[in-house]
């Protein structure tokens, strides 16, 4: 039986806790505590160590999901949970003040991991939010040099999340089937 493990990062509020909720296939574990800082206002809890919840594929295969906490004081964590992984999911909040500023310090802050795996970008809030647009997002991207996945999502939708994963999957082995 494979096992495999993915990582889900970005700032506070961009649905990595939602978005594990909706597709894992167990009651996923947070690690949740009252938000005391200035990230109070937007929400009030925010994960202080990690979000886990396990998707069940066929033949008995398993992708271990990691929620890392968005708040840069809890970075630490950002290296204990990407030992191991096979890709990063990024999740960005087109409601936040500086999308392409968040997508940017997350993809350096990570970059070493991407490097050694892949990622898939998925932005959520798009409902509220139209701009900026997907294809914003991807100048900004090749502008980096980058070509990853980029999706609208909304985490609390299993078959969008559901997407982003299998839009990861794809990136590492282009000839996996659906």
């Amino acid at each position: 039986m494979s096992q495999y493990k993915i990582i889900f990062t970005g700032p506070v509020g961009a649905g990595k806790t939602t978005a594990i909720h909706s597709i894992s296939d167990i009651p996923p574990i947070k690690t949740d505590a009252i938000a005391m800082d200035r990230e109070k206002s937007d929400k009030g809890t925010t994960t202080v160590a990690m979000d886990y919840g396990v998707l069940n594929l066929v033949e008995g295969e398993k992708i271990h999901l990691y929620g890392t906490p968005g708040q840069e004081r809890f970075d630490f964590m950002w290296e204990i949970l990407t030992v191991g992984g096979i890709g990063l999911i990024l999740l960005l909040d087109n409601t936040r003040t500086a999308p392409f500023q968040d997508m940017k310090f997350f993809l350096d802050a990570f970059s070493e991991f991407i490097d050694n795996t892949t990622v898939a970008i998925g932005v959520t809030q798009m409902d509220l939010s139209s701009k900026p647009t997907i294809n914003d997002y991807h100048v900004q991207l090749q502008n980096l040099g980058l070509k990853p996945a980029i999706f609208s999502v909304d985490a609390r939708v299993k078959n969008d999340v559901s997407i982003l994963v299998q839009a990861l999957l794809y990136s590492l082995d282009p000839g996996l089937e659906n």
